[in-house]
């Protein structure tokens, strides 16, 4: 296997402008893609540097639910700060909660899709 990165994540969403405003207004996230294709609009939001981007995939693309995703760990170094943005954005936010691998907090984005914060203990 010669595998070396995911090229992007799917977030089912129901309307992609608004879904655009959330990622790139309240979570910083930049547009790496978004263009017209026969199926629909081609959205890619990614957060600055990232490897990986996540497509915002509205109606018509691939037939995915909006709000399904789940489990999407956005790394940060300071995931106290980055919650008290999202509360201030009124983005209801749980924790974020001390764990042995770090600090973590979790939200949904305007559909309902699960995403989580995550700042790393050094050396886990």
């Amino acid at each position: 296997m010669a595998i070396t990165h995911a090229s992007f994540v799917t977030l089912p969403v129901s309307d992609q402008d608004r879904a655009l405003r959330f990622y790139r207004d309240v979570l910083g996230f930049t547009v790496t893609a978004d263009r017209d294709m026969p199926q629909g609009r081609w959205l890619q939001v990614a957060p600055e540097g990232a490897q990986t981007v996540f497509t915002l995939s509205g109606p018509g693309m691939g037939g995915f639910e909006p709000g399904s995703a789940r489990g999407i760990m956005l790394v940060t170094t300071d995931v106290d700060a980055d919650c008290a943005r999202l509360t201030e954005a009124g983005i209801p936010v749980q924790g974020p909660d001390e764990l042995p691998w770090g600090r973590m907090a979790s939200f949904t984005d305007p559909d309902g899709n699960g995403l989580m914060l995550l700042t790393e203990k050094e050396g886990f």
